[in-house]
């Protein structure tokens, strides 16, 4: 049997691609990788905003399983829209990495630092840490972002801990904000394999099931909000709790709320963000 597993293109992207390839990987099946181009991938300059709604490193991956070109699709799980598209699926996560965001550059925040990153929800949740930041918009792929730090003359940039792990340049990593400092993506460090919701059986072998539990507490609780990579909303289960935040844009206010249920926890954050 052959199953074609769809991907963009970057580095990290392949890179993850095999390490799902690898899981799914037995006696009697064939992997075959087809690169994807998405709209975030043509278009590196323009906010994310501006492109599109969310999903914009998804929707080409999520029309070629509907159109059967490919069988899986091997999406970073913070990419990913908050609730399924209609007849798709996850049918397994990978076990979740760090999810943590990581500091490049310096080994901490101090007054007056200019920091390059894309995220309002990291721009919000910096600026709330240390007011004198200078947050400068960064977009590209991990390399790039490396790159341009020294080409603009930024002293950090603020990636995904998981994505610079599985590039190996965790040595470009000077400080890992703790949860409690910087509230990661939901699905942050996750990676999600989709499949049509009647071919989960080709990959439910790789599912982690506690990475399933937390990542699902995490969506459930940012599509309740109606927020997401273009908002400053986020979400993160630690295991034990289920923490979700929502901020101004600007850092000066946050509100966090700490629970198990995820609709409770939007239902108290819900009246901030439509404020």
């Amino acid at each position: 049997m052959l199953i074609r597993v769809g991907s963009r293109g970057s580095r990290l992207a392949l890179t993850q691609a095999e390490l799902a390839a690898s899981r799914l990987r037995g006696p009697g099946v064939e992997i075959a990788l087809v690169p994807i181009t998405t709209a975030g991938d043509r278009d590196r300059t323009r906010p994310f905003g501006e492109i599109g709604a969310r999903g914009v490193f998804v929707k080409e991956l999520e029309e070629a399983l509907l159109d059967g070109r490919i069988d899986v699709a091997v999406h970073s799980a913070k990419d990913m829209t908050s609730t399924d598209t209609a007849g798709l699926a996850v049918g397994a996560y990978l076990e979740r990495e760090d999810p943590r965001d990581a500091l490049c550059g310096t080994d901490g925040l101090r007054p007056g630092l200019r920091i390059g990153t894309a995220s309002i929800r990291r721009r919000a949740q910096l600026l709330a840490l240390e007011p004198t930041l200078s947050i400068e918009p960064l977009r590209g792929n991990i390399d790039t972002r490396l790159r341009k730090r020294g080409e603009r003359g930024l002293d950090a940039i603020v990636l995904a801990a998981c994505g610079l792990d599985r590039l190996r340049l965790g040595d470009e990593i000077g400080h890992r904000f703790d949860s409690t400092e910087m509230v990661p993506e939901a699905g942050q460090g996750a990676l999600a394999l989709q499949v049509r919701t009647d071919d989960q059986q080709l990959v439910t072998t790789a599912d982690h099931a506690e990475t399933r539990r937390r990542v699902e507490a995490e969506r459930a609780c940012v599509a309740a909000l109606g927020g997401g990579c273009l908002a400053p909303v986020a979400a993160h289960h630690d295991g034990d709790r289920l923490t979700a935040l929502v901020a101004a844009e600007d850092g000066s206010w946050i509100e966090r709320r700490t629970g198990d249920d995820p609709r409770e926890l939007a239902a108290a954050l819900t009246r901030f963000v439509s404020a």
